[in-house]
């Protein structure tokens, strides 16, 4: 007891407990601040996956990483393009006053790619929705025109000028569809009759011309989901029975003889025939071009013809120069959709009914990402002009 009062006492002296017992200094409170981050231009190994029926938004994701970067506002049956200069996202869509009832506005929303913030909506005539294609709206190779498919019911195509943000004109296109820019010409489509129709937008009244009929849509269709090659100016096409066609894309298009993806891989081709059981395309979205080295990744299913939706458990490498398939790579779970990364080590980019997308070495067929309710619809890469 003596003891701690002498230290208590010592301590009082020396001023240590008044010292300990002062009120704490006040602390100056800063205002909040709201801020967002500004993401990067579209990057080469990036890929946007549409949401598809269930889930709004197209999510933008790193392939190198698998993080997702940012989303896009869509909503269902709407179809997304990329400015080839990666400034803008481009989305034409239909929308309600009262959501799915009341006034219709049919338009093509700007948003920057920068901070996803809406810059402008161009008003166009009639859309009916026709989302979850990528050729029904394309962008001209130098960002300058888009051109939105309409079905209303007869078939047209709006031109829409991006640079001046502003509707220009309507094209009648009677029986086609399937759109791709044609450089210095405008933009040419598949159509109905087997041909592929071109519109030549320099004059002051489009002048629309097509090639001699190259396909049956009734028996063999091309699959609308193809691929289009800006700095070969080339199209890319892939039928139900599994035929590749060519196209040379100018003001007179060249369609060279087509070959069997199965007789490429040492099969017998596809057929048309009832009950015969073979290797055959198949997905929403069942093709991807790599464009530096001509190669063609193919989802692949064994079914019977006319089984086209059915989603792929192989994924086929076909080099388009050779015509041969040189790589076959299989799935742990079926997939609808598949894009490629146009880099220099191309990275495949996958999803399917379960909105689970995957990430695959191209080279290797090794897996490097699963990313969980990542979306179920197509998928859009930056590509090289």
């Amino acid at each position: 007891m003596r003891m701690f009062r002498a230290i208590a006492s010592a301590a009082i002296g020396s001023g240590l407990l008044i010292a300990a017992s002062a009120a704490p200094a006040q602390t100056e409170l800063q205002p909040e601040v709201s801020d967002t981050m500004r993401a990067d231009p579209p990057q080469p190994d990036w890929f946007f996956v549409d949401g598809g029926w269930d889930q709004p938004g197209t999510s933008i994701f790193d392939g190198r990483s698998g993080k997702m970067k940012g989303m896009v506002e869509t909503s269902r049956l709407t179809d997304f393009a990329i400015d080839p200069a990666g400034k803008y996202y481009y989305v034409a869509e239909s929308i309600w006053s009262h959501r799915d009832r009341g006034t219709r506005q049919d338009m093509v929303s700007v948003y920057d790619a920068r901070d996803m913030k809406l810059q402008a909506e161009i008003a166009i005539p009639g859309r009916i929705l026709i989302g979850a294609r990528k050729n029904n709206f394309v962008i001209s190779d130098d960002g300058r025109w888009a051109y939105v498919y309409n079905l209303d019911p007869a078939s047209s195509v709006n031109v829409v000028d991006l640079a001046a943000r502003k509707f220009r004109r309507n094209v009648e296109l009677p029986g086609c569809a399937s759109l791709m820019p044609n450089p210095g010409v405008g933009f040419s489509a598949l159509c109905s009759d087997g041909s592929i129709a071109t519109v030549d937008m320099t004059r002051s009244k489009p002048a629309i011309t097509r090639t001699a009929p190259f396909f049956k849509a009734t028996d063999d269709p091309i699959f609308d989901n193809y691929a289009y090659d800006a700095a070969k100016k080339r199209a890319v096409f892939l039928t139900y029975t599994g035929l590749v066609y060519t196209a040379t894309v100018g003001a007179a298009p060249v369609v060279a003889a087509p070959f069997s993806i199965q007789a490429a891989a040492g099969m017998r081709p596809g057929e048309t025939t009832p009950l015969e059981v073979n290797w055959l395309p198949g997905g929403r979205q069942p093709m991807a071009l790599h464009r530096p080295s001509g190669h063609l990744f193919v989802l692949m299913h064994m079914g019977e013809y006319w089984s086209h939706k059915a989603s792929g458990t192989e994924v086929w490498d076909v080099d388009l120069a050779t015509q041969k398939v040189v790589k076959r790579f299989t799935l742990d779970k079926p997939m609808n959709n598949i894009e490629v990364s146009q880099t220099a080590t191309p990275m495949l980019y996958l999803d399917g009914e379960g909105k689970t997308a995957i990430v695959v070495d191209a080279v290797t067929g090794e897996r490097r990402h699963e990313i969980k309710n990542a979306g179920g619809g197509v998928i859009t890469v930056v590509n090289p002009y």
